[in-house]
């Protein structure tokens, strides 16, 4: 098989001033294959993708493409080539200000032999071939920041397709997406594959692994922990070696109680809305066309997120990087942001309280870092999560809402945030939106199945009719967990 590389890369290493994060990577991508490679947060991931993509220079090691050295030294040489990458996060991938037209075409237009003339005409007509290739139905004239999480996600996605690329490096990409929009994009993968693209899939959503690989890189630590390419795949030793222990699920012991801290009658939201938008509207951010809302028996219908959050109900939002965190704060601001007010006397902030609380939730969540002191930027994507997860969980609160918490994480990630969100339920209500069933089943005492915006199914996560349960989901895209 390893003359048939498409793509090799042979001990690549890279180091940030006396941390080496990659110690000798060895990867090969092959022709109509998918190579999905798994690692934690911080085994090196990202730096791997950075290297390949152009965005920074390795420090050792080799790379070819086709037989040929490849050492891009930008994206846009990368792209030339014939490696093309979808970012993790959207906003690397498109530009918001623009529409979804001339998002589709933009590479072209400012590229090598682009014509000097504008042609509105001709940007849609390109646009549209772009987009039937991908089955995007959205308006072209659209402004892309107008746009849902998921809609970003597949424009990021459809532009990178229109490079027609020898190698697809997609990371993360069902993190944003609903299953229809999933399964979407699992059969463009399947025709890619078909035409014999090299595809790079980096996830840890078993669902996606077991719908999609070929083969299986584990990587630990900076280096390659396991190949797995042995039909039938060993999933579980997969995971196992890019942990480096072997890792069991947990049996969740499903709790009841008999008062409800929250209860929500006839609510309406607007047509088509999704999970976001409940979210949302549970948050005060939206408001519903009909129905009320109580909390603690007393009538609850915020008017914004401050009297969300003065009632006590807080929410950790699906997209992190346009309504969560603060790249340019350290994790200690990040997470008393919200606070600050309660966090003050006199004006005045009280850091010793300030400190304590980021570095117990550093603590409890397992926030991998130097200190609370470190800026968000500099952490992996799955820490960057726990520090969401910790800003809401530093304080008390009556209704805790978490929109796919679990997105970009791994494994033990999602085991720490799941364990502490078990641990810490007494005094609250907690409802987590997901759309994996197995993280609604290693986290949840009760289980919501919602389709075409309404309740379909509810199940006690104790000895649970699976069958009744996937019947459930197969009507609509969404699962939600209380």
């Amino acid at each position: 098989m390893g003359a048939d590389a498409v793509f090799r890369v042979d001990g690549l290493r890279k180091s940030f001033g006396q941390n080496e994060v990659l110690g000798g990577i060895a990867l090969d991508l092959y022709a109509g294959e998918v190579t999905v490679l798994m690692g934690a947060n911080g085994a090196g991931k990202s730096t791997l993708v950075k290297i390949v993509s152009g965005v920074c220079a390795r420090g050792g090691g080799t790379m070819r493409l086709a037989g040929q050295a490849f050492d891009p030294g930008s994206p846009a040489e990368a792209i030339r080539a014939g490696v093309v990458t979808v970012h993790q996060n959207i906003n690397d991938g498109v530009v918001a200000d623009l529409d979804v037209a001339t998002n589709l075409t933009l590479d072209r237009l400012s590229g090598k032999g682009a014509s000097l003339l504008f042609k509105p005409a001709n940007v849609r007509v390109e646009a549209r071939a772009v987009a039937d290739r991908m089955g995007l139905t959205l308006d072209l004239k659209a402004r892309v920041a107008d746009l849902s999480l998921a809609d970003r996600q597949m424009v990021a996605i459809a532009r990178a397709m229109a490079h027609q690329p020898k190698v697809l490096i997609l990371d993360e990409p069902t993190s944003s997406l609903s299953s229809a929009e999933a399964d979407r994009l699992f059969a463009l993968i399947d025709r890619l594959r078909g035409q014999g693209v090299a595809i790079l899939y980096i996830s840890h959503r078993m669902s996606d692994i077991r719908r999609l690989a070929d083969r299986i890189v584990s990587i630990r630590d900076g280096v390659v922990s396991g190949v797995f390419d042995r039909k039938p795949l060993d999933y579980e030793g997969a995971v196992n070696a890019m942990l480096g222990r072997k890792i069991l699920l947990d049996r969740v012991i499903a709790r009841s109680s008999a008062r409800a801290v929250f209860t929500a009658q006839g609510l309406q939201l607007a047509p088509g809305a999704g999970k976001t938008a409940l979210a949302e509207t549970l948050f005060g951010v939206r408001r519903p066309l009909a129905g009320t809302m109580h909390m603690d028996g007393k009538p609850y219908a915020p008017g914004s997120a401050r009297e969300a959050i003065a009632a006590g109900a807080f929410l950790v939002a699906k997209d992190r990087a346009m309504s969560g965190i603060v790249g340019g704060f350290n994790i200690e601001r990040n997470i008393s942001l919200p606070f600050l007010k309660r966090m003050s006397g006199f004006g005045v902030m009280k850091k010793r309280a300030e400190r304590a609380a980021a570095r117990r939730q550093i603590d409890e969540l397992g926030i991998v870092c130097r200190s609370e002191k470190d800026e968000l930027s500099a952490l992996s994507g799955g820490n960057q999560q726990k520090v969401m997860v910790a800003r809401w969980m530093s304080q008390a609160s009556r209704l805790f809402i978490l929109d796919e918490p679990f997105q970009g994480v791994d494994i033990s990630a999602r085991r720490d945030i799941a364990t502490k969100l078990r641990a810490s339920a007494d005094g609250r209500a907690t409802l987590l939106f997901v759309t994996e069933i197995d993280e609604a089943l290693e986290t949840a005492d009760r289980i919501l199945v919602m389709s075409e915006h309404a309740i379909v199914g509810e199940h006690r996560n104790d000895d649970i009719d699976l069958d009744r349960l996937l019947a459930e989901v197969a009507g609509g895209p969404l699962t939600s967990a209380a």
